[in-house]
């Protein structure tokens, strides 16, 4: 008989920034890091013969949780990947409601029906993890192993084990980050010991803790997942403007320097140059909120530059603004870009803080208009 430990990845950026991840390569947050120390807490004293991963970055730093006491080789693979969302990946939730809502059902509620451009069916990852989870088990016959995977990819197979139907897939739970199965193999089949245990972490560490998607009664919807759609300064002068100053009013207080002829010049050019450079926000249909980016200013130190995140005042400090900043970040990640960079007024602290708690650092300070800026810095590692 040989004994699995099914391990799903910490928390990263991409469930942070509720993006639909797939294959795309994303980053452990600051969140999923500590996840990871109460990983390897809970492992430090199970007795563990070898260690599989998908070969994403996400899975392999979890896999770090069990070498910090297990002098064990990791072995990679990319069929242990996440489930491949084709078109999808790097979509915001919200994005992909909007692409096909009722694919977006099938998503939740039906997988198996599940279908996007570019991307496998549930039936196929299903049919990727059980093979590679059966020839891993086969190969260490008689002993103990622990396999780091992803969420969707593990819920499908375990859905196959349990004999749990694709239309009643709501009553198999999903897994927190760092959620541990255990398995046992023998005489060719599957039996589920437990699943989805996240003891080792306490609600402050949990990544299901803060959200309520996931619970049965959902079916999967959260209303607080936000979309973009390209947003043109020079059809929409107003608009943009008008975020722009709610923007400045937050950080300065008044309009002393505010140029608006200058921003929205700059605008029409960043829009013309990419049109997803510039977006709206978007919470249940209302515009909430602007993005703007500069993919050019920094592309010859391999930045990407942050011109504008503002929300509507009544959607700040709700937790919204973690998403548009998520967006940024990844457009310039998809671009091959090393970080992000920023202005903040040194006067607007609660903006300060936000950045810094999402790992932006300090440059230098610059002379600005009315107060001195901040240049920040998060560097994608």
């Amino acid at each position: 008989m040989t004994t699995l430990f099914l391990i799903r990845h910490a928390q990263a950026e991409g469930n942070l920034y509720r993006i639909a991840q797939g294959q795309f390569d994303s980053y452990i947050t600051a969140l999923g890091y500590k996840q990871i120390d109460a990983l390897a807490e809970r492992f430090k004293n199970v007795h563990l013969d070898a260690l599989y991963s998908s070969d994403l970055r996400r899975t392999r730093m979890t896999a770090t949780a069990i070498t910090r006491y297990h002098d064990l080789e990791v072995h990679t693979t990319p069929r242990l990947r996440e489930i491949c969302l084709g078109v999808c990946e790097g979509m915001s939730f919200g994005d992909m409601r909007n692409y096909d809502p009722v694919q977006m059902d099938y998503f939740n509620n039906d997988p198996e029906k599940w279908r996007a451009e570019g991307a496998e069916t549930f039936t196929e990852c299903t049919e990727r993890l059980m093979s590679v989870i059966t020839e891993i088990a086969e190969a260490n016959d008689g002993k103990t192993v622990a396999v780091v995977s992803h969420g969707m990819a593990i819920r499908s197979m375990l859905a196959r084990i349990m004999g749990v139907k694709s239309e009643d897939i709501a009553d198999l739970p999903h897994g927190d980050n760092t959620a541990v199965t255990l398995l046992h193999y023998a005489d060719g089949k599957f039996t589920v010991e437990y699943y989805n245990d996240n003891s080792h972490l306490t609600p402050e560490l949990s990544t299901l803790a803060k959200q309520t998607w996931w619970r049965k009664d959902t079916g999967g919807r959260d209303d607080n997942n936000l979309s973009y759609a390209p947003l043109s300064p020079r059809e929409n002068p107003e608009i943009y403007l008008d975020f722009y100053r709610q923007s400045w009013l937050a950080a300065h207080g008044n309009l002393n320097f505010f140029s608006a002829d200058w921003y929205l010049t700059a605008a029409k050019r960043h829009f013309e140059r990419e049109p997803n450079s510039i977006v709206g926000v978007y919470r249940c249909g209302e515009l909430i909120g602007v993005v703007e980016l500069d993919c050019e200013k920094g592309a010859h130190a391999d930045y990407g530059w942050i011109s504008l995140i503002c929300l509507k005042p009544e959607y700040r400090r709700q937790g919204f603004g973690i998403q548009p900043l998520g967006y940024a970040i990844t457009q310039f990640q998809k671009r091959g870009f090393r970080s992000a960079r920023l202005h903040v007024s040194s006067e607007n602290t609660a903006a300060v803080r936000f950045y810094e708690r999402y790992g932006f650092e300090k440059l230098s300070e610059e002379a600005g208009a009315g107060a001195p800026l901040y240049l920040m810095e998060k560097k994608f590692k």
